[in-house]
């Protein structure tokens, strides 16, 4: 079974493209094909390029975040710096984080790590409460051509 870390984090922002989820939260393949298309669409319009120029490093976020009232799942990278466009920057305060990583192939990690966190992890913590704040999780590629991931969620202690 995979374990989880408790890890304080710094805060930190994201740079990110959006758009609302029509999808069961708890349905995560029609999550995964949601996220699936809209990159598609972000790489396809040149948004997906743009970002990453402006990126930090190689990781690449998904994050779950409600806008206005409803879910919506971003494409992020770490930044400063918001592009002119309908780039947001999503900001995250300092926190304490249940972190669980392992790796997937690039299409399947982060609904890996989604399934792994809030159906095997989360309901066996006993000593911390999730947030039911903003969760994120992102990947990076190995030199294998596999990816590592980690899904970060908010938790404070009970």
């Amino acid at each position: 079974m995979i374990d989880y870390t408790l890890e304080h984090k710094s805060p930190f922002i994201l740079a990110a493209y959006g758009f609302p989820i029509q999808a069961s939260l708890q349905d995560y393949r029609s999550l995964a094909l949601e996220r699936e298309i809209f990159e598609s669409s972000l790489q396809k319009d040149g948004r997906l390029a743009k970002l990453k120029k402006r990126a930090k490093n190689e990781r690449e976020w998904s994050v779950h975040k409600d806008y206005l009232g409803k879910p919506w799942n971003y494409f992020a990278v770490e930044s400063r710096k918001e592009l002119k466009d309908d780039c947001r920057l999503l900001k995250f305060p300092e926190s304490n984080y249940i972190v669980i990583s392992d790796t997937a192939a690039k299409g399947k990690i982060f609904e890996h790590l989604s399934h792994q966190a809030f159906r095997k992890i989360l309901p066996k913590v006993m000593d911390y409460t999730y947030l039911g704040g903003p969760h994120l999780a992102y990947r990076q590629e190995r030199s294998d051509g596999s990816y590592y991931g980690e899904i970060w969620l908010p938790v404070v202690k009970k």
